[in-house]
């Protein structure tokens, strides 16, 4: 697709309001639908736009497959450090009430926070499934 100066041109001017609305649906979440995994999914889905646009070595340049893979393991350990933070206030593993003075602002500090760990580590999983499939090679796994 690298001739084809329309695609890119519109896919440059889309990128940034699909990235808008994954913050959009990552932030609502709690709110109505969406949340981590939809968030995730869509800015993975802007990654892998833009990959089958510009091809794959300019899409690892703007997320490196060192950053990817880090993505999954940060975003789990943010996830766990939710419920490890619950257990050092004197909660329960995931007890989110003990995570503010006030019970309701902790509940929606530890959903907040349950979401991006679960959005972070999404987004990488999807990213390299597509960084797997995209560098095969034909006969290569068959």
């Amino acid at each position: 697709m690298k001739n084809d100066l329309i695609l890119r041109v519109v896919a440059k001017l889309l990128m940034p309001y699909i990235l808008l609305f994954a913050l959009y649906v990552q932030f609502h979440g709690d709110f109505g639908p969406g949340g981590g995994f939809q968030a995730g999914v869509i800015i993975a889905a802007t990654m892998l736009f833009y990959g089958l646009i510009y091809g794959l070595p300019a899409v690892q340049k703007v997320m490196p497959e060192p950053l990817v893979e880090s993505m999954m393991a940060v975003g789990v350990l943010v996830y766990g450090g939710v419920g490890v933070a619950g257990l050092l206030l004197g909660g329960n593993y995931l007890d989110y009430f003990v995570l503010s003075h006030d019970t309701v602002h902790g509940q929606e500090r530890g959903i907040f926070w349950v979401e991006v760990g679960v959005a972070i580590t999404v987004s990488g999983v999807m990213m390299k499934i597509f960084y797997m499939f995209a560098a095969r090679r034909k006969g290569e796994f068959s």
